[in-house]
């Protein structure tokens, strides 16, 4: 090569898709690997990867395996953390909308209430609920707040203290009142890895609610739910779909 002239560019097309199947392979790929993988002439896998190691995206080892390299990965972790929770929630909401037909939502724990950071309602052919984003709902009466209060407070003399501060307000007959039921509830909840609103907030209305862990692998952030009228979705059907529901928050 000259001096002093750069290396071809090579099309960005081809050096996303080395870099996309590069990312698939946790220890590391040969050249001949990648070809195979990519579908493409060697020489220009090999000035893909090269692009990729002058920046940092990619590294090679002694044995000429390749790698995802440590900028990449800063880049990445800085950009996943940096974004805010609702940005990195929504395609989740969407999902359990689509696949359940109802109504999920996002929230954070914030003193005696809970607050509605991301909302999505179902595509098509089913009610609306009234909750809106930015929306403040009580802790003990919505699975939301019971599940993030089951984080929170983790012994009863926690719980019996929380509810001195505030005396828990009854929305409809099935809302819990009482230190002891709030306490024995949050037993539950940790058992099961799971909160329900058994139309304890609003009447009509059921919930499943179950963690979600941006930040932190044992202290969620918040709170992933689906709510649906009872007349439609029985608290039971939601029941039976919690470890689907589950399933598709931590695949996020």
């Amino acid at each position: 090569m000259t001096q002093g002239i750069a290396p071809p560019v090579v099309g960005a097309d081809r050096v996303l898709a080395v870099l996309a199947e590069l990312a698939r392979h946790a220890d590391g790929a040969s050249l001949e690997e990648m070809t195979r993988a990519v579908a493409s002439p060697k020489p220009t896998v090999h000035r893909a990867l090269a692009a990729l190691c002058r920046f940092g995206f990619a590294t090679r080892n002694g044995h000429g395996r390749y790698a995802l390299g440590d900028e990449f990965l800063r880049l990445a972790f800085a950009h996943h953390e940096a974004r805010p929770d609702h940005l990195r929630i929504t395609p989740v909401l969407t999902a359990l909308a689509e696949r359940h037909g109802e109504t999920a939502h996002y929230a954070v724990l914030d003193g005696h209430t809970v607050v509605y950071r991301a909302k999505v309602d179902p595509p098509v052919g089913a009610l609306r609920l009234s909750s809106q984003i930015g929306g403040r709902m009580p802790v003990h009466s919505t699975a939301v707040g019971k599940l993030l209060l089951a984080y929170a407070l983790t012994d009863d003399d926690a719980v019996a203290a929380w509810v001195r501060e505030r005396p828990l307000a009854r929305f409809t007959p099935r809302t819990l009142t009482s230190a002891e039921a709030l306490a024995a509830e949050l037993h539950t909840i940790r058992a099961q890895g799971f909160a329900v609103d058994d139309q304890e907030n609003e009447s009509g209305i059921v919930c499943l609610a179950v963690p979600v862990f941006l930040a932190s692998p044992t202290r969620p952030s918040g709170a992933v739910s689906v709510s649906a009228p009872v007349s439609r979705t029985p608290l039971a059907r939601l029941i039976a779909q919690a470890a689907a529901i589950r399933a598709t928050v931590e695949a996020r």
